[in-house]
């Protein structure tokens, strides 16, 4: 749809190509049962865009938000016929990442393949024959050993009527051999709900007999000068009445079919949804039964926050909460022991926050406005709304934007809403009078941060 996704340096190697006489002598779908943990009835899958150096992702973030599942982006042809790989890491084909796949699943999580995305197309359009298809699918079922597979269908690929309903025919085959077998479609939307092409492509999905679980709406670049959470409500209420309409269902069962999927922090279009917008989002999905929470993405977009993004979208889950709130009129401490404080106690704006030996004095002591900090009467801020590794963070009349939203994450860092950066003890000194800023979320001694009860 609008999204642009970046797709790293591709490896040298190919992986091996899947021959039509492979995937003639691969196993039926119903080979291999499922691993992991099944999909709740409401979860949170962010996606990952997979590769080697974002792996690992997964684990980090299941540690520090307890999301357990995740939307592996994005299987695409390679090198033609019925061959695919990871689309930012080519050097791994579908067995690619297995090992780190299978940690999450033996923790009670599990992973979405999703075939497509924006730039790199889909295997329906390169593997013409239907029964080889349908085999390639299910290889990505045996080997993954997950029930779930999604289609993010968008740019040229939404148009090409011929691949489209060569991948419906393969589908409901695959469902046909393995019932347990879960497809969910990602699909563009605009503020009023599911677009013609979109429109025509579930049209054909349901004439061809696939059973669809989930229908994903990509609620994000509306490019229309609107706050995205507006757009992204609009869009869920429009869409869940087509959908109702589309399968025969009621309201409430099609937002049981829903999921929603924006961008986690600034839109290609500039547009921003923030964390605020998050915890929006999530109550409306929670308030209507919506089947899934996810983002774009969490190496790119979430982790330099703490993963942020994931803890809120985790709620749906019945997970992990966002941390609590500093608890009025106490302490924050830091690096060596030190409190944060505002210096010389000035109340002006523009004064310094810094650490320092803790006294018990008015300067050291934070209450809280829902995200913002105070004290002597005024919030924490980042100076002139800066994102620059280095901004000071001073003292400032309470003014309810970014600059002065502040989330506490499971690691124990304060992290800036509008920056995406921790609060940092500038040149990781504990010195008394070192001055704070917003630095690159790093999880380092400097970063972290003890709200005292």
């Amino acid at each position: 749809m609008r999204i642009t996704r970046t797709r790293a340096a591709l490896a040298a190697a190919l992986p091996m190509a899947v021959t039509a006489a492979m995937l003639a002598s691969m196993p039926a779908a119903t080979a291999a049962p499922a691993a992991g943990g099944a999909f709740p009835a409401h979860y949170a899958a962010p996606y990952l865009q997979i590769a080697g150096n974002t792996v690992g992702d997964m684990q980090a973030d299941m540690n520090a938000t307890g999301t357990k599942f995740f939307t592996l982006a994005f299987l695409t042809p390679n090198g033609g016929g019925c061959n695919q790989a990871w689309e930012a890491d080519a050097g791994n084909g579908v067995g690619g990442f297995k090992s780190q796949i299978t940690a999450i699943q033996n923790a009670g999580g599990n992973v979405i393949p999703s075939f497509g995305g924006a730039e790199g197309g889909e295997i329906a359009q390169t593997c013409t024959n239907v029964s080889n298809l349908t085999a390639a699918y299910a290889n990505v079922v045996n080997t993954y050993g997950t029930p779930r597979l999604d289609f993010d269908i968008e740019g040229g690929v939404i148009k090409d009527t011929a691949s489209n309903a060569r991948r419906d025919q393969a589908l409901a085959a695959l469902q046909a051999q393995n019932p347990n077998v879960q497809v969910d479609f990602t699909l563009g939307v605009g503020p009023d709900g599911l677009e013609g092409d979109q429109n025509t492509l579930l049209a054909d999905v349901k004439a061809k007999g696939v059973k669809v679980n989930m229908i994903n709406l990509m609620v994000m670049d509306f490019y229309d000068g609107q706050p995205v959470i507006n757009d992204a409500l609009s869009a869920a209420r429009n869409a869940a009445n087509q959908i109702a309409s589309l399968f025969g269902i009621s309201t409430s069962a099609a937002y049981a079919k829903m999921g929603l999927t924006p961008i986690a922090g600034r839109n290609d279009d500039g547009a921003m949804f923030s964390q605020g917008d998050a915890q929006t989002l999530e109550s409306f999905a929670a308030q209507n039964g919506v089947q899934e929470l996810a983002f774009w993405e969490v190496d790119g977009y979430d982790k330099g926050t703490g993963y942020a993004y994931s803890r809120i979208f985790n709620q749906i889950t019945g997970g992990t909460t966002p941390p609590p709130p500093p608890p009025n009129g106490h302490t924050i401490t830091g690096i060596g022991g030190k409190c944060v404080d505002v210096a010389g106690a000035n109340s002006a704006n523009g004064t310094q926050i810094q650490i320092y030996t803790c006294n018990g004095t008015a300067a050291q002591t934070w209450t809280q406005s829902g995200s913002a900090l105070q004290a002597l009467g005024k919030c924490m801020d980042v100076a002139s709304a800066g994102t620059a590794n280095g901004t000071k963070v001073q003292l400032y009349d309470c003014n309810g934007t970014g600059a002065q939203q502040w989330t506490l994450n499971a690691q124990h860092e304060l992290v800036n809403t509008n920056s995406g950066k921790c609060l940092d003890a500038t040149n990781q000194s504990s010195a008394d009078g070192t001055p704070l800023q917003i630095w690159s979320c790093a999880g380092s001694a400097n970063q972290l941060w003890t709200i005292n009860s």
